[in-house]
């Protein structure tokens, strides 16, 4: 299905992007220069086939990127709208020029870690992650699997994941060409960590704990958790499964270090209650992503 394309203002958070995107394309091509390939680390999807490239025929990095994303890029005009590929074509440019910049400076080619592959590894994830996290976060990416995952998700509904596997297994074993089984299984560690901090930097750092109570002092529940911990609370009707009676739900958002607290108050003012807990990605609002309004301590609502 072709999108269509929809028009857009080149605004100041649109150039905010760009900038960010480009940060997090240098600290990625960093991460290649300064630490995959001395190391002979290995990568993923189109980085992984320009480091093949690289490896087997000494081809220039950030050329090999920039021309293996071309038709990609061309093809996802057609299908993902133009925002999308204009900031992906903005994200290719950068990571190869950033992997022929780096290339320039003496010190970034001489960490070489060969003798502790597993600092080598890790510290590859963490840059990586990094990198490509700022890259997401601000809505960009660096072409190559991403553009085939997003098509494939959209025009055949294969899941995103399932791509990239693919492309990586198949990366990975045509790499065992030029390196061993033991490189390999650290540039899985140094995938996993990035993969993780991706997530991390993408989501953003408000993590939080959604918390559902069900109970029939729902009221007293409700009371306590704003008393002692301050917090907002909504109650929501249920009704039960069993017996098909009314039921009142208290839905509240705490942060990861308030959950005991929160398991406390049930447990004192009604044992009986049921109560789940949820990972809440991110938690935006009063108290999560601002501070909250200073409260009187001698006067409670």
């Amino acid at each position: 299905m072709k999108v269509t394309n929809l028009k857009f203002k080149i605004t100041p958070s649109f150039i905010i992007e760009l900038i960010m995107i480009a940060l997090g394309s240098a600290i990625y091509g960093l991460s290649i220069n300064m630490i995959s390939i001395p190391n002979q680390l290995t990568d993923g999807g189109l980085s992984g086939i320009s480091l093949l490239l690289f490896h087997w025929w000494k081809v220039n990095l950030g050329f090999s990127t920039l021309i293996l994303n071309i038709p990609l890029i061309l093809i996802g005009f057609r299908f993902l709208g133009k925002k999308l590929m204009i900031e992906t074509l903005w994200g290719t440019i950068c990571l190869s020029f950033f992997l022929n910049f780096w290339r320039l400076i003496p010190i970034i080619n001489q960490l070489n870690l060969e003798h502790d592959l597993l600092l080598a590894a890790i510290s590859a994830g963490l840059l990586s992650g990094l990198g490509l996290g700022i890259v997401f976060r601000y809505n960009g990416t660096t072409g190559g699997s991403d553009i085939i995952a997003r098509i494939l998700q959209q025009e055949k509904d294969i899941k995103s994941g399932k791509t990239f596997f693919i492309i990586d297994v198949i990366v990975l074993v045509l790499s065992l060409s030029y390196i061993d089984i033991r490189h390999i299984m650290y540039t899985l560690i140094a995938s996993y960590i990035a993969t993780t901090l991706i997530d991390i930097v993408q989501q953003g750092g408000n993590k939080a704990k959604a918390v559902f109570i069900i109970s029939d002092k729902y009221e007293e529940i409700a009371k306590m958790i704003d008393l002692e911990l301050d917090r907002g609370y909504s109650f929501l009707n249920g009704e039960g499964g069993y017996d098909r009676s009314q039921k009142h739900i208290i839905y509240c958002i705490v942060a990861n270090y308030e959950i005991q607290a929160v398991k406390a108050i049930v447990l004192r003012e009604d044992p009986k209650a049921f109560m789940t807990i949820f990972d809440a990605n991110e938690a935006l609002g009063e108290g999560m992503s601002y501070n909250r309004k200073k409260r009187n301590f001698f006067i409670r609502r």
